[in-house]
Parts: structure tokens; sequence; C-alpha cells
């Protein structure tokens, strides 16, 4: 492990968290995401306004200048960004991932960091990885990436196709997971500027969901880096390695974002039971016992994920391995929670529901995103599984019972 980085004083400091102002900004991002949706444009005000709350730079470690928020506090901020535009909630997410794991393990190069750290200081600064490949798919799956890096004199050239690429529009830094060209090929992250010469950002994204957040392809063309701006740049590992923590953050942070989702589609719900009054009942619907029970369900279902991904959270912030572990489960647990949340909501509300002016079925395709990100359903399952399989029972079949 690389020696952690001398701070650097930055050129103005990064400001305070405004976590108290959570339910404002939630206000002034739903006000907006509609349009965005609707016409799959970037929300740039909405992450101007994350940013100037001091959000997107929450997970700046102390030693940077930065507050240090743990997992607990991101939990907390990508639900209520979540409740107002999940697109700029997941751009959010993916730029708190990299501060915090920088905070957890120094392994930005030292130029790098400072650049992006003053860059933060100043403006909204997005970075993300951008992994997925056409034929490659994912990489947690396994596979070498098809994007290569060549060595040219003292710079790597790299070249290739990424897709599913969040907010390729606004990133100011990609981590671009990649391959040396060489007899032995390593693979790693090469840090690349978003403005570089060579990078092409092709607008491909047109999804059900989360329209807004620009997850376009981004094509490179020779493009030019120093070689010292890589991290873990190794011999591949079998199975890829494991990174227990950052999956941990990776699945209760983007559980809380869905959590958001549901909590909205709730929200609206609610309104609409009190205003929606029948002729034939002469009275609003949130009046009858069957609405009342199904509205009962889903506030009951969703204040349990939430608790549990909130807890989780924190055990984790306070170094409990076993929380880590569990995460991927509660990921499962919660975007479950979320999507049923929402299309029981659907199902109540009828045509209503699944109206374009109303937001419901925006937070219902909102919503499904939550089951393509890592980890996936098949994969948390087989991997519990496996691990019950093998772990020692705690009472045998064949075991008397004493009471």
């Amino acid at each position: 492990m690389p020696a952690a980085p001398p701070a650097r004083a930055l050129p103005a400091p990064l400001p305070t968290p405004a976590t108290d102002r959570l339910a404002a900004i939630t206000a002034a991002l739903a006000a907006r995401a509609a349009e965005h949706d609707r016409d799959a444009s970037f929300p740039t005000e909405g992450i101007e306004l994350v940013h100037g709350a001091g959000l997107l730079t929450a997970t700046v470690a102390r030693r940077h200048g930065g507050p240090g928020g743990g997992l607990a506090d991101t939990v907390r901020i990508l639900r209520a960004l979540g409740a107002g535009d999940p697109a700029v909630a997941l751009v959010t997410a993916m730029t708190l991932f990299v501060h915090a794991a920088e905070a957890r393990r120094p392994h930005w190069p030292a130029g790098p960091l400072a650049d992006l750290l003053a860059e933060s200081a100043a403006r909204p600064t997005l970075v993300n990885h951008v992994r997925v490949e056409p034929d490659l798919g994912t990489p947690v799956r396994g596979g070498l990436p098809a994007t290569v890096a060549r060595r040219s004199g003292d710079s790597w050239e790299l070249t290739g196709r990424k897709i599913y690429s969040t907010g390729a529009p606004a990133l100011r830094w990609l981590l671009v997971w990649a391959r040396t060209e060489e007899d032995d090929p390593r693979v790693g992250s090469f840090l690349v500027r978003g403005d570089r010469p060579g990078i092409t950002v092709e607008p491909t994204w047109d999804h059900l969901g989360l329209r807004a957040s620009r997850s376009d392809d981004v094509l490179l063309d020779a493009v030019r880096i120093p070689l010292d701006h890589t991290t873990g740049l190794a011999l591949p590992e079998p199975g890829g390695g494991r990174d227990a923590l950052g999956g941990a953050w990776n699945s209760l942070g983007l559980s809380a974002l869905y959590l958001g989702v549901a909590r909205a589609a709730q929200s609206w719900l609610t309104g609409f039971l009190h205003e929606r009054t029948p002729t034939s009942l002469g009275a609003p619907l949130a009046t009858l016992p069957r609405f009342q029970s199904e509205l009962g369900g889903i506030d009951v279902d969703l204040a349990g994920a939430e608790r549990l991904v909130a807890g989780l959270a924190g055990a984790v912030d306070a170094g409990d391995e076993p929380a880590a572990e569990e995460s991927p489960g509660a990921k499962l647990i919660a975007t479950r929670a979320a999507v049923e949340a929402v299309q029981r909501a659907v199902a109540l509300t009828g045509n209503h529901g699944l109206t374009r002016h109303h937001p419901l079925q925006r937070h219902l395709r909102d919503v499904l995103c939550s089951r393509v990100h890592t980890p996936q359903d098949d994969t948390v399952l087989l991997t519990r599984g496996r691990a019950a399989l093998h772990r020692p029972p705690t009472l045998r079949p064949s075991d008397p019972l004493t009471l």
C-alpha cells in the first residue's frame, strides 16, 4: 500500500455538508426531475446545487481538508437525493464512492489527487469508474477488458470503448479500467481527465429509467496520459479480487438511493389518496380501510429496509467486518422492498399511476434500475447459498430437542 500523500492546502475550503438542508435540497431537485427525465438531459443545475451544499465532497478525507463523511452519512445523503432526482443521486454516489475509497486506502498518485481536490473545492468535479464494455459486460463476472493501454515513451496511450458510463458528458476524471499491451498484461484503472484529446462521448443512452444520468458510451482513441496516472495496476487476480468494504459502500449507498425513490412514490400516493374522491364514494380514497392497509404495508416494508441499510452502514463505519459481508444481502432486501413498494402504488392507482403527467410512472421506471447494479440478485443468492452450505450447522437433524 502506498503511503498517504501529504496533505495539501486547498485554494478554497471544501464546504461543510449541509445535511440540515436535505429536505429542501430534495424538493429543489424534484422540481426539475420530470423535465430532465423527459428530455434525457443532464441535470447540471442539480449537480451544482449538491456541490454548493457540500454533499458532492462529503467523503473527502479529513487529511485532505474534507469532512471525512462515512458510509452512514452517505446513506443519509443518497436517500434524500434519490427522493428528489435519482439521476443526480447516482452521479453524486459515484463521486462520493471514489473519494471514500481514497480516504480508506490511499492509492491515487499525489499529482492527480492534488488536482482533483483543488478542482473539487472550486467547482463541481465529477469522477467515476468506466469499466463496462460491449463484449465483456460487467467486469465483476470475470474476463479481461478489451480497452488497451500501450506504452509510448513517457506516456500511456489508451484505446477502447466503454458503455454505461454514468455521467459521461460531465465527468472531469475517468478511472478507465484497461489492460496493458505487455507479454503478461496487467490490469488496473488509468486516471484520465475528461477533456483529454482522443475522448469522445457518444450519446447512446436511451434508457427506460434514470434517463438524466447520461450513462453514455465513452470512446478512447490513443488518449495519452502520464505513466504515473494509474491505480491498482497489477497482474489479474483469480476471480478479480474482493473488496468487501468497497462492496458495502456500493451496496448500501445505492440501496439508500432507491429507497429514496420508493419514498417519493409513497409521498405521491399519499397525496393522491387524499385528493381522489370518486363520486360513487363521496369521500377520499384515504378513508377506505383497503387503501389504508396497503399504504401501511408499503410503509412497514420501507421502514424495515431503511433501518437495515442504516444499521449496517453504521456498523461498517465502526469496523464491523461481518456487516460488510452482509451488505450485498441487504441490497437485495432493500431494492426488492423499493421495487415492490412502487409496484403496489401503481396497482392501487391504476391508470392514474401510469399516466405520464403523474410522477409515479417515472418512479417505477427509475426504481427498476436498482436491479442492474452490482451485485445483482443472482450473484448475491449464489454466494450466500454456497456460504450457507459450508457453514457448520448449529443443530443437526439427529440432535434431540430438549425443552
